[in-house]
C-alpha cells in the first residue's frame, strides 16, 4: 500500500483535482531547488512523493479563492 493514502490527503485537501495540481506545482518548485544545488534529503526519491508527504505533514497548503 503506498503512503501517504488517498483517504488521508483528501482530509486536507478537497478534491483529487486540487491535490493533483498542488502536488505537481510542489514536484516542479522542487525539480528546480534540485538542479540549483539546493535540494535537501528526503524520505522519498520522487518529487511527487516528497509533495504528497509535505501535504499530509501539514506542512504544504493552499488557498482558495472566493
Amino acid at each position: 500500500m503506498l503512503y501517504p493514502s488517498i483517504d488521508n490527503l483528501l482530509k486536507h485537501i478537497d478534491s483529487k483535482y486540487t491535490l493533483v495540481t498542488i502536488s505537481a506545482r510542489r514536484a516542479r518548485e522542487l525539480k528546480e531547488l534540485e538542479m540549483e544545488g539546493a535540494g535537501d534529503q528526503h524520505d522519498s526519491s520522487k518529487l511527487v512523493g516528497i509533495a504528497l508527504n509535505e501535504i499530509n505533514d501539514k506542512k504544504l497548503t493552499y488557498k482558495k479563492d472566493s
